[in-house]
């Protein structure tokens, strides 16, 4: 029997669970931080590191407490993190700036200029990132930072991702050149490619702009995956946070990386983290390319397996706007709508309010619903929404499949399918697939799953899984509603790539409006 801490930092919290080998999860607290939003500047999302460590600090005691566990007896502490969540640091690893939260989208215009280099120089590690460079990306987000900051850019030693730097301020690492490097982090975000020896030229770098000159120099460290130990628990963190000095630190990962291994991730799945964004990710023997997909990464979700990463940049977000204008919540705005049925409002939502991550990876789209009626509700909406992210998140399956991904089982995970069967109905009519849900919620399991290996509680990942993944709720489509969707869905993919791609021929939108009338009108009679 082995005890460890896994520790998940989400966009608004941190949380710390604690896990028995035998038993699973045995207590567990949440803390809060601040999101710093700018109503006039809709593009900014920043944190403090500051919050993030009082957070967990906080919530690591919550978590003993709740588990009648003595901080002596945890074995291994894990940590995930959201990202591309970036920050500049200094000589001795000290914040130069708050993070760059993964939903910031200021870096837009850098991303638009790494993408046109990229493409113009034939550089081979863009095509491994799905073809365009990303505004939620590290180097896209150094780049607006270095613009934006010339009074701080003589301070700045290294820039990390927010994964990287928890695990090195708890190891007690102050040298920028040690730091562990996440490479689920560094391939998926930063164009880090082993088989193209690593980062793109500084060369290439300084061509996108002059303040990229040395960047290079100032983004090294120790490079692995999370089978590897970023180091241990040093005794000032260990004296913070009650635990004992000396346990064992992997090196981290994104949340929902390791949350797609607590959901039981293996080959031929794909699992759906939706939570504010939805992150879709599967595992591979095999280390090939997948156009339009945010990444292709050895070692990133599996240390022995290829990782595979697409997504929405806004789900849950989304929902909660939709709540947030009718003056609600989205619990009761939900109420009602397991009497839905399939394209029932007439509405066709393109989920882009937070721009397209994947297949388009173009941050300047916008949301679009077409078919408004003066009846129509905020529950229509919704519903309608939901709708939306699973033609989307259908639309990067079918690509995923496209290019040799086999996928054999869809599993949602994340907070919102624990506690919204109806996106999970809806998601199985629109892929026409049974959709698997753990029955119980798997935040922060991925991190114990690491954190076990790292104490040599099991040896495999897999191992780890069969001890303590749950087990599954399972939806079956529905024959009618998935022959409706299967309509409205060649409607969607025609608005999809018609709107989505600049200078496309949308001539053929023209018969949409009328076409989604004529579908709900049959749906309610």
């Amino acid at each position: 029997m082995a005890i460890v801490a896994g520790v998940d930092f989400g966009t608004l919290s941190v949380r710390v669970s604690i896990f028995d080998s035998v038993k699973g999860r045995i207590g567990s607290a949440t803390a809060d931080y601040p999101l710093h939003r700018k109503k006039e500047d809709p593009d900014h999302a920043t944190q403090s590191h500051a919050h993030h460590m009082d957070a967990l600090v906080k919530a690591m005691k919550g978590a003993l407490e709740a588990a009648a566990v003595a901080g002596q007896a945890v074995e291994a502490i894990a940590l995930d993190t959201t990202g591309s969540s970036v920050i500049p640091v200094g000589a001795s690893l000290e914040p130069l700036d708050d993070y760059y939260l993964w939903c910031d989208h200021r870096a837009w215009r850098e991303a638009s200029l790494i993408t046109a280099a990229a493409h113009a120089q034939n550089l081979q590690a863009i095509e491994w990132c799905g073809g365009t460079y990303s505004s939620e990306w590290g180097f896209s987000k150094l780049l607006h930072w270095l613009r934006n900051n010339p009074e701080k850019r003589g301070q700045m030693a290294a820039a990390l991702e927010h994964c990287d730097m928890v695990a090195a301020v708890l190891c007690g690492i102050t040298d920028p050149q040690q730091v562990p490097r996440s490479i689920c982090a560094m391939g998926h975000k930063w164009m880090w490619n082993a088989s193209l020896g690593g980062f793109p030229s500084d060369e290439f770098l300084a061509s996108v702009d002059p303040l990229f000159a040395g960047i290079g120099a100032k983004l090294k460290g120790r490079f692995a995956a999370s089978d590897t130990l970023a180091g241990r628990l040093s005794p000032e963190w260990a004296s913070k946070l009650g635990l004992r000095a000396g346990i064992p630190i992997p090196v981290g990962a994104f949340d929902a990386h390791w949350d797609a291994i607590g959901a039981g991730v293996r080959r031929g799945d794909v699992v759906n983290v939706i939570g504010t964004s939805t992150c879709i990710m599967a595992i591979s023997d095999e280390t090939r390319l997948v156009p339009g997909v945010c990444g292709v990464v050895q070692g990133s979700i599996h240390p022995g397996m290829a990782g595979i990463e697409a997504g929405l940049s806004a789900t849950g977000d989304i929902f909660d706007a939709i709540a947030r204008r009718a003056g609600t919540t989205v619990a009761a705005l939900s109420k009602g709508l397991d009497a839905y049925r399939a394209g029932q409002t007439g509405l066709l939502r393109l989920t882009w309010d937070n721009g397209d991550r994947t297949v388009l990876v173009n941050p300047e789209l916008g949301g679009i619903t077409l078919g408004w009626k003066l009846t129509h509700t905020a529950e229509d909406e919704l519903f309608a929404a939901i709708e939306g992210t699973a033609f989307h998140t259908r639309v990067i399956l079918e690509r995923m499949e496209e290019y040799g991904v086999p996928i054999q089982r869809v599993i949602n995970g994340g907070g919102i399918p624990q506690k919204n069967e109806v996106l999970n109905y809806v998601y199985a009519n629109v892929l026409n697939k049974p959709v698997l849900a753990p029955e119980t919620e798997v935040t922060s399991l991925g991190s114990a799953i690491f954190a076990f290996l790292a104490a040599g509680a099991f040896k495999t990942v897999e191992e780890a899984q069969d001890a303590l993944c749950p087990k599954y709720r399972v939806y079956q489509p529905d024959a009618r509603s998935a022959e409706t969707y299967q309509e409205l869905y060649g409607l969607y993919r025609t608005l999809y790539f018609s709107f989505g791609q600049p200078g496309s021929d949308a001539a053929a939108i023209g018969d949409v409006l009328p076409t989604l009338r004529n579908i709900a009108a049959r749906v309610r009679s």
